[in-house]
């Protein structure tokens, strides 16, 4: 096991810096390590690295995740409020609807396992798109229209609807029906993540403001461990209690953290934060070599040129669907596009349920994991190029 944390740590640090240096974001030379040592390459991973590997990038999401938490302003939210709901379902619907439509045609499969398909790809990678737009919230671009809360806010939400899709499409395409419960789930999930967050939050506040009003003032490292541990806990709690009740996980980390923000001081928050951007050096290099790893470069050899056209067609129905959320906004040409990219990578969720429907031994399940793969090495390396290369012409920020 040390020898494959060795790996990942120097090697993916190594291909990182390499990226940067010819202009490329780190991401892809952390993905292209991970792909390069995955068990379907080189097989250098060992194998009880391998079998933790979700939890360790499930831990890494939440270290970036609790940065962005301490990141946003809640009134900055207010600000966006409708485009930031519709962002979370809305272009994963249309990218859907792209595959129900095209994906039979162009790659042979029947309507509900399109629906599968799409329910795989239509996911955007937070573990691309939150550290990225943290980053452009520290350098205030775009923040004086709140466009980075309003996608980070977005892309958080966007995941949980379209696994509820997903397990949905699943019961469908081996022959059971939809439930409209399955579907409540959706904004039940959302609802009882912020507030279980936020009442969490408003917890950890007390604690630490109880500590320094009886002369035992908290270390900020110490606070950064007692955070974590309880975003842990809150992530834990949602599979504890997933055959009751549907409980956001990922949004009570997020709201839980927004809270510890409002009701710290300002200087506490902000050196908090800088303490989790600390972590997430670390935490990032380890999430993905880990995505990388878990790509089955092997299927992309059978998923053929269709596959690529297929997975542009949805991409322009995608964004045709965060077009549609910019309606009615003060936003300009220039910034709904890059709302557009922002919404482009695919990497996390991909990885993580690409090979489900094989699995389970569903005729699709080769075609769906191909298509999977392809998305991951397309998407990735576009959304995180597009949104580092652009984000000042389209947005703006400190420079300008």
């Amino acid at each position: 096991m040390l020898f494959s944390l060795a790996i990942i740590i120097i090697v993916g640090l190594s291909a990182a810096a390499v990226s940067e240096r010819i202009g490329l974001p780190r991401i892809i030379g952390m993905l292209s390590v991970g792909i390069i040592v995955s068990p379907y390459v080189l097989d250098m991973l060992d194998s009880s690295i391998l079998g933790i590997s979700s939890e360790l990038r499930q831990t890494a999401l939440i270290i970036i995740l609790v940065k962005a938490g301490l990141s946003l302003n809640l009134s900055d939210l207010k600000k966006v409020g409708r485009p930031a709901v519709l962002m979370s379902f809305v272009p994963a619907c249309c990218e859907i609807v792209g595959y129900v439509l095209f994906a039979p045609l162009l790659l042979g499969v029947d309507r509900i396992e399109a629906a599968v398909m799409g329910a795989v790809l239509s996911a955007v990678s937070p573990a691309v798109v939150v550290p990225r737009m943290v980053k452009l919230i520290e350098e205030k671009a775009g923040t004086d229209k709140s466009i980075p809360q309003m996608i980070l806010a977005g892309a958080s939400c966007d995941d949980i609807f379209v696994i509820v899709l997903f397990s949905t499409f699943v019961t469908m395409a081996q022959g059971g029906s939809a439930k409209v419960s399955d579907f409540l789930n959706i904004p039940v999930s959302i609802v009882l993540g912020v507030l279980f967050g936020a009442a969490v939050g408003a917890a950890v506040s007390f604690l630490f403001e109880k500590a320094y009003q009886h002369s035992r003032k908290i270390r900020n490292t110490t606070k950064v461990i007692i955070m974590l541990g309880t975003s842990f806990l809150l992530m834990s709690i949602e599979t504890l209690v997933k055959p009751y009740v549907s409980v956001s996980g990922l949004l009570a980390v997020v709201a839980m953290a927004c809270i510890v923000k409002l009701k710290a001081d300002k200087s506490v928050s902000s050196r908090l934060s800088e303490k989790f951007g600390k972590l997430w050096i670390g935490a990032e290099v380890m999430l993905f070599v880990l995505v990388g790893a878990a790509v089955d470069i092997r299927y992309t050899v059978t998923a053929g040129g269709m596959a690529v056209i297929m997975i542009f067609i949805a991409l322009a129905f995608r964004a045709s669907g965060v077009w549609l959320c910019m309606f009615g906004t003060e936003l300009t040409t220039k910034e709904k596009l890059f709302c557009v990219i922002a919404y482009l990578p695919k990497a996390t969720v991909q990885a993580a349920i690409g090979s489900v429907p094989l699995s389970l031994g569903l005729p699709c399940g080769k075609i769906v994991l191909a298509v999977a793969v392809l998305a991951i090495l397309i998407t990735a390396p576009l959304g995180a190029i597009g949104i580092d290369r652009t984000y000042k012409a389209l947005i703006g920020g400190d420079d300008q």
